[in-house]
């Protein structure tokens, strides 16, 4: 899996390229753990994924939890 991810002040949007599944799981909560103090707003592009599994979700939800705490958002569906 690939993950791009660009930081515009206090939102970040990481795009997925790939599968996001049990081995890369671990990969996607290093990532949404690092340098993410000061984020409110994370937006998570999906478009170029080709593979979510249960692993994966588990990983979303709890980012969605952690924004939550913070009193942040996500961004606008992908259209």
């Amino acid at each position: 899996m690939e993950i791009i991810k660009e930081k515009n002040g206090t939102a970040v949007t990481m795009s997925l390229q790939g599968r996001l599944d049990t081995a890369t799981a671990p990969q996607m909560e290093a990532e949404l753990k690092k340098d993410m103090e000061e984020v409110t707003r994370l937006i998570l592009d999906m478009r170029e994924l080709e593979y979510l599994s249960s692993a994966g979700l588990r990983v979303i939800l709890n980012a969605q939890k952690m924004m939550g705490k913070r009193g942040g958002h996500g961004g606008p569906p992908c259209q």
